[in-house]
C-alpha cells in the first residue's frame, strides 16, 4: 500500500481543446465544441510500472521450465502460470503463446481457453474467441468468467442478442456488483436503448451506494454530470495504485458513455486516458485498445463523416 498521493496526481485543466482535437474536422470540431459542455480539469494519475516481482517470477518460471524434468501436467501449468505474468505485464503475444503451449500439453485446462479467448476478442478473431470460450464452457459449465468474457466477444463481434443471455447469467451470480450491471446494460443498450435504461434504473437498487463504481451507473442514469463524475474520482484515493487503478475504470467509462451520445472523437480520448494507466489486467484496459481499433474501422469512420 502506498501513501496517499494526492500531490503527486497531475490535475491538468482540459477544455474542449483536448477532448475534440485528432480525429475530426474544423467543422466537426466546431459542432462539438458547441453542443456540449465539456470537463474542466482531468485527473491523471502516473502509470503503472512493471511490477519488479512479475520480472523476476517470469525469470524463475522460465529457467524451471527450460532446466527441471517435470511431468507434461506439471509443464503445462507452468506455462500457463508464464502466461497470467505475461499477460499482466502487457506481453500479450507472449502470454498467448504459452497459454496455446499448455493447451497442447494438457487439453483440458479451463483457464487457458479462457485467456486465449480475451486475447483473440482484443484481436477481432470473434469466430476463434468463441470456440475457445466454449470449449472452456464445455469443460466447467459453472464457469462465471467465461460467460463475462464470451459475452463482451459477442459485444464486440455485434451479436448483442447473444450477448444479452451471457451477461445475464454472469449477473444473476452476483447481481450486487456494479460492473456485471454495466456490461449488462452496455449490451442491452445496442438492442433496446429504453427498456435498457430502465432495467438499469430497476437492478441499481441492489448496488450498495458507497460502491464507486455506482457512480458510474449514476452517470449513465443521469443523476450526475460528467462534470460531478469526474470530479469525485479521486474521493476516497489512499495510493496512486488506487488513483491509477479507479482511472482506467472511469475513462473506459467515460468512453462509453460518450459513444452513447454521439460524440465519437470525445470518447476516443477518454479510452486513450484509460489507456494511459497501464493497469493491463482490467476488462476496461484491454478493451479500450478495441474500441479505439473498431472506432478505425471504414464502417465507423463513415458513420461520423457528414
Amino acid at each position: 500500500m502506498h501513501s496517499i498521493i494526492k500531490n503527486s496526481a497531475l490535475v491538468f485543466s482540459l477544455g474542449v481543446t483536448l477532448l475534440t482535437q485528432g480525429c475530426v474536422s474544423s467543422n466537426q470540431y466546431a459542432s462539438h465544441a458547441n453542443s456540449a459542455t465539456m470537463v474542466g480539469e482531468l485527473v491523471i494519475a502516473e502509470p503503472l510500472a512493471v511490477n519488479y516481482k512479475s520480472e523476476i517470477a517470469i525469470a524463475r518460471l522460465s529457467e524451471v521450465i527450460s532446466r527441471v524434468q517435470i511431468s507434461e501436467e506439471q509443464r503445462a501449468q507452468l506455462f500457463y502460470d508464464r502466461g497470467v505474468l505475461y499477460d499482466s505485464v502487457g506481453l500479450r503475444s507472449l502470454a498467448r503463446l504459452d497459454f496455446t503451449r499448455a493447451l497442447q500439453l494438457k487439453p483440458d485446462l479451463v483457464d487457458a481457453y479462457n485467456f486465449l479467448g480475451i486475447h483473440f476478442t482484443q484481436m477481432q478473431e470473434f469466430s476463434q474467441a468463441y470456440e475457445k470460450f466454449d470449449s472452456a464452457l464445455d469443460l466447467a459449465p459453472g464457469h462465471e468468467y467465461a460467460y463475462l468474457n464470451r459475452g463482451i466477444a459477442l459485444y464486440y463481434g455485434s451479436r448483442p442478442e447473444l450477448a444479452v443471455a451471457d451477461f445475464k447469467a454472469f449477473h444473476e451470480k452476483q447481481s450486487d456488483d456494479p460492473y456485471r450491471l454495466l456490461w449488462l446494460f452496455l449490451t442491452e443498450f445496442e438492442v433496446d436503448a429504453i427498456a435498457a435504461k430502465e432495467a438499469l434504473k430497476s437492478r441499481a437498487k441492489q448496488v450498495d451506494d458507497r460502491t464507486w463504481a455506482k457512480q458510474v451507473i449514476n452517470l449513465y442514469l443521469g443523476d450526475i454530470s460528467q462534470q460531478s463524475f469526474i470530479s469525485g474520482l479521486t474521493n476516497n484515493i489512499r495510493s496512486n495504485k488506487e488513483l491509477t487503478d479507479r482511472l482506467c475504470e472511469a475513462y473506459f467509462y467515460l468512453g462509453k458513455y460518450n459513444q452513447m451520445l454521439g460524440k465519437p472523437a470525445v470518447a476516443a480520448n477518454f479510452f486513450k486516458l484509460s489507456l494511459s494507466t497501464n493497469v493491463y489486467e482490467f476488462v476496461e484496459h484491454r478493451y479500450a485498445k478495441l474500441e479505439l481499433d473498431l472506432m478505425r474501422t471504414p464502417k465507423a469512420i463513415s458513420v461520423v463523416e457528414p
